[in-house]
């Protein structure tokens, strides 16, 4: 079994696999490789594979491709399409598969039961299932059902499998610091011997443990144990959910108080900054915005809302979050069609596509929605992302090789991202590119002063007309940073 100690009391690396090479599957699989584990990793897309195994990513995530390339010359780490290869003495599996919300608002499980009869065709010793694919509640119960069903000898694959939830806690742009140096590890189980052996796979990191990353800053200094969470099944499950749906919450509520900001004339951001100074508020995910997307937030709050109604309860906050969120989306346009009159035949420069800065994320992002509903409105929109080169689902959108091509004969410019290289954009170089005088800060990032005197008439979320005292160049005030984030720890 995994996790056995030796005689000088040092764990033994585990052997490990991982179905699923995607944002959560490939941090994952490069981070047990880098901390000691034998770890091969599933992927069945032909072309995944072969840059995988090249060594690219093939996403964009800060220090990944260091991490894979560490982890690959040092034998630790490999990639197949093979799943019986993966599972050959195999101690560990991570399933993270994607489960896409339906267009029923619930998880689709197909692949999640597809990996299931793969590993019951291919058991042939214990093995511990980890889900670590965000499943609804009651999931890991279901899976091992599901697993049965598919074996010739379901009582055999009873006493053999153990099913642990662990779910992921990963940030897109931070995904390998978070899982290197984790808030914390939840984990569990309903068979207690499973629940030891994945404690067992987490111990250098929750000990911290393990070598110094090729980049730094991708894990915390020493001297720190990370909380270690054992549970059953379904309040791990639930843990994640309610995690995702806290802070989904916790965005929509400063926007509904940016919309009340804006009417009697205060400003958010200070508002914000104010209360994030509370400790029992925090600042983090207090920043007005165009509100959330990516793969996570919409999904776990859709499927918490189902469940929570299964039972005949109605989640009345839940469903008031998911509502502000959408209305958000609707405020830029709203105000474009304000100060513009009409949409169409207006140029709009957007700013920034992905979900978030610091991935190419494009699932669910508030800037690609917007692009949408701005075509649909008969604008001419053009865009720039650093690391979003196309939108092959909006073809109508003119990606531009940087913000000035962009911003070039543009009636108004939007900040949809909050990327670092366009708070520090030379906005009287953009001025000169643009022909209307709309700045629409829908991230609020920038200062109001500075964007003024730029020559652009100036408008964020929830922040007056006037001009903020301690506003820099730049940049706003001091305050909680702008939450763009779908996956959250």
């Amino acid at each position: 079994m995994v996790g056995l100690m030796t005689a000088d009391s040092e764990l033994t690396a585990a052997r490990v696999a991982v179905v699923g090479s995607g944002y959560v599957g490939t941090v994952v699989a490069a981070g047990l490789a880098h901390v000691g584990h034998q770890v091969v990793a599933v992927e069945r897309d032909r072309a995944k594979l072969d840059g995988l195994r090249s060594g690219s990513a093939m996403i964009y995530e800060p220090g990944l491709e260091e991490l894979m390339a560490g982890a690959m010359a040092a034998g630790s780490l490999s990639f197949t399409a093979d799943m019986a290869e993966a599972m050959a003495g195999a101690d560990v599996m991570f399933i993270c598969v994607g489960t896409p919300a339906s267009e029923a608002g619930d998880p689709d499980m197909t692949a999640m039961v597809g990996v299931a009869e793969s590993i019951a065709q291919h058991l042939d010793r214990p093995l511990v299932v980890v889900t670590k694919s965000t499943v609804p509640v009651g999931s890991g119960r279901w899976l091992a059902s599901v697993l049965e069903e598919a074996s010739v000898d379901p009582a055999r694959t009873r006493s053999l499998v153990g099913v642990v939830s662990n779910p992921e806690f990963l940030r897109e742009g931070t995904a390998v610091f978070d899982f290197l140096s984790p808030d914390r590890v939840v984990i569990g189980s309903d068979d207690p011997a499973a629940l030891e052996a994945v404690a067992a796979v987490y111990e250098p990191i929750v000990s911290g443990t393990f070598p110094p990353t090729a980049v730094a800053g991708l894990s915390r200094a020493g001297g720190r144990r990370v909380p270690l969470v054992r549970t059953d099944l379904v309040t791990a499950e639930m843990a994640k959910y309610a995690s995702n749906a806290f802070l989904a919450t916790k965005i929509s509520f400063i926007n509904e108080i940016a919309k009340l900001c804006q009417l009697i004339g205060a400003d958010v951001t200070e508002v914000a900054n104010t209360m994030g100074l509370d400790p029992r508020i925090g600042s983090e995910f207090l920043g007005a915005g165009l509100g959330w997307g990516g793969s996570c937030f919409g999904k776990d709050v859709a499927a918490l809302i189902m469940t929570a109604e299964e039972y005949g309860l109605n989640p009345r906050i839940l469903h008031a979050a998911t509502s502000v969120n959408v209305e958000q989306r609707r405020l830029v346009v709203d105000q474009l069609l304000h100060e513009l009159k009409t949409l169409r035949g207006a140029r709009v420069a957007i700013l920034g596509l992905a979900f978030k800065p610091g991935t190419d994320d494009l699932r669910d992002s508030p800037a690609v929605d917007l692009a949408q509903r701005l075509v649909e409105r008969g604008a001419f929109v053009s865009a720039h992302d650093p690391v979003v080169d196309a939108l092959p689902d909006l073809p109508a959108v003119r990606m531009a090789r940087d913000p000035y091509a962009a911003a070039a004969g543009a009636d108004a410019v939007v900040i949809a991202t909050h990327w670092e290289e366009f708070i520090s954009i030379d906005l009287p170089r953009l001025r000169q590119a643009t022909r209307g005088d709309v700045f629409m800060d829908a991230r609020n990032g920038f200062s109001p002063r500075a964007v003024a005197g730029a020559g652009f008439r100036y408008f964020g979320i929830g922040r007056s007309d006037r001009v903020g005292p301690a506003a820099g160049i730049g940049r706003s005030a001091p305050g909680p940073a702008p939450a763009q984030s779908g996956s959250a720890r």
